[in-house]
């Protein structure tokens, strides 16, 4: 037992999914379709360097012998390294959804088995009846949106109605999510929060499917031009079905330190220190600070969100491959910190494929990527679930097995 630090690259899927085909996803393919891009010289924007994807470091740690396990085909394009350091595979996904929670709670070893409520995406997509409560119990004069939409493209649309009318803009997406925007300085963000809080409980009441999440979407600006989102995002999650890994560890004594955006995942459970950053850059800051303070039998437990917001939901392609890029750059920073006995697994939660059709996650499988002092190279068999992930943290820190999933160690 030394240390394990568990690090989710936010929709990092690599294609190959089993039942994509149910999710309207067969042949969604992140990192594959990224690599694509690449290889055939589409890229031309600012940040990305000419030519094929290079991610020299997670190429040496599998992952290209993971996309070829999940695809049957490596990435074009990409360098095979003639050798492979740590564990190396991919894994699917059981749980009924493609989101966030699901991805990240199965990833901890508590997969989704119920069916998530969902709002729809034609006319109102928000009832009259919960309309009505949201604005009545959320002291507000009534909701601008009230409709499926793009975070980015909604606030352009309505943001300037809602700094005049002081109405928040309410919307949502195919995942299970209540989304909420208001102006930080003209709304409040202490408001946004308490409003969050307010229609979290509302929707905990309502009958039909859960709900997963109510996100708070803080903006500044004074036009659409210059509207932008800040890094005071908040999660309102429901709470995971069962004990989830971090609950089991808090309860073994250890301390799970979170990073990003996990405490608003799992809904504050199972945390014991909070790191917030802004940008994938500054959690990655954060989380080498946070490694230093990491006490043996602990778990540092990052999500590096801007994969996703930034880049997959936006479908940009290019975005995504100079983000990957640059977070390949910095992994031997991790490497350097790592003591005996260590463990370091890379994974992802789901797919966001830039190149898709639409704008949400894509039904894909995922890789692991495990290294740390005295790991040695090893291809493991397709996973069957998230679940084994959680499962192996759980061998390594010593604790008993949870009642889902198998440990790769």
């Amino acid at each position: 037992m030394a240390r394990a630090f568990l690090f989710v690259l936010d929709s990092f899927g690599i294609g190959g999914g089993p039942d994509a085909a149910g999710f309207g996803d067969l042949g969604a393919d992140t990192l594959g379709h990224i690599a694509e891009f690449c290889a055939a010289g589409a890229a031309d924007r600012p940040g990305l360097r000419q030519g094929p994807l290079k991610l020299p470091n997670m190429s040496a740690l599998g992952l290209l012998h993971a996309a070829r396990a999940a695809t049957g085909r490596f990435p074009e394009g990409m360098d095979v390294p003639p050798r492979v350091f740590g564990y190396h595979g991919a894994a699917s996904e059981v749980s009924y959804g493609k989101d966030t929670p699901s991805g990240h709670w199965e990833i901890a070893g508590t997969p989704v088995t119920f069916d998530w409520g969902y709002f729809p995406a034609d006319g109102g997509s928000f009832e009259p009846e919960l309309v009505e409560a949201i604005c009545k119990e959320g002291n507000v004069p009534g909701i601008l949106g009230n409709c499926h939409a793009s975070g980015t493209d909604i606030i352009a649309r309505y943001g300037q109605a809602h700094i005049r009318t002081g109405k928040p803009i309410c919307y949502t997406s195919s995942d299970s999510v209540f989304q909420v925007a208001a102006h930080e300085g003209h709304f409040g963000l202490d408001r946004l929060l308490a409003f969050c809080e307010t229609v979290r409980k509302i929707l905990d009441d309502r009958p039909g499917g859960r709900i997963g999440r109510v996100i708070a979407r803080p903006f500044v600006g004074e036009t659409p031009e210059t509207f932008e989102r800040t890094g005071n995002r908040r999660d309102y999650s429901v709470l995971p079905p069962e004990p989830t890994l971090l609950d089991r560890l808090t309860e073994a004594g250890r301390t799970v330190h979170a990073v990003g955006k996990i405490a608003d995942i799992f809904a504050h459970q199972g945390i014991g220190t909070l790191t917030k950053a802004n940008g994938n850059m500054a959690l990655f800051d954060a989380t080498l600070a946070v490694m230093d303070e990491a006490k043996d039998g602990d778990l540092v437990f990052t999500n590096f969100v801007d994969f996703d917001m930034l880049y997959g939901h936006r479908r940009d392609v290019a975005g995504y491959a100079a983000a990957l890029e640059a977070f390949d750059r910095r992994l031997p920073e991790v490497d350097r910190k790592l003591k005996p006995g260590d463990i370091v697994i890379l994974t992802a939660d789901h797919g966001c494929d830039p190149t898709w059709r639409g704008t949400d996650h894509t039904r894909e499988r995922v890789p692991i990527l495990s290294f740390g002092p005295g790991i040695r190279s090893r291809l493991l068999e397709t996973r069957k679930t998230f679940a084994d992930i959680g499962e192996s943290i759980a061998r390594h820190l010593g604790i008993p097995p949870g009642p889902h999933g198998r440990s790769f160690l």
